[in-house]
């Protein structure tokens, strides 16, 4: 069994796509319009062969978010080694974005950083 894809809504789903595009080398679809519901997505498939779906419509209800909270948290992202880990966590906080941790070696001996993306959710980035 494998996890075909991860999906969540976002506000701006251009500029989503462009953020995992730039900073993650995603590889964006076509994408899709609903005009009946309004719902648009877009499937980006990373280096590996995992896809994310990124989607938007005008209904979807948006939460606070919280750094600690129940269900799915974070999206981690490897990126090869720690030189790279450290490029990309120093490239995005450059550019604005937001560090929660790291680049650290964690208690369980991961080397990551946490990031948020430009809507405020956690991205992991791991050797």
């Amino acid at each position: 069994m494998k996890i075909e894809h991860v999906a969540m809504y976002v506000k701006d789903l251009e500029a989503a796509k462009d953020f995992f595009v730039t900073y993650f080398g995603a590889k964006p679809n076509e994408g899709y319009y609903n005009k009946t519901t309004g719902f648009r997505s877009c499937f980006l498939t990373f280096e590996d062969g995992a896809r994310m779906e990124i989607m938007n419509r005008g209904d979807a209800v948006e939460y606070e978010k919280k750094l600690a909270q129940m269900g799915f948290i974070h999206v981690a992202f490897s990126a090869g080694s720690k030189e790279k880990v450290d490029a990309l966590t120093n490239r995005l906080l450059a550019d604005g974005y937001s560090l929660i941790s790291g680049p650290r070696v964690t208690g369980d001996g991961y080397y990551e950083s946490c990031v948020l993306d430009l809507e405020g959710n956690q991205l992991e980035i791991t050797v």
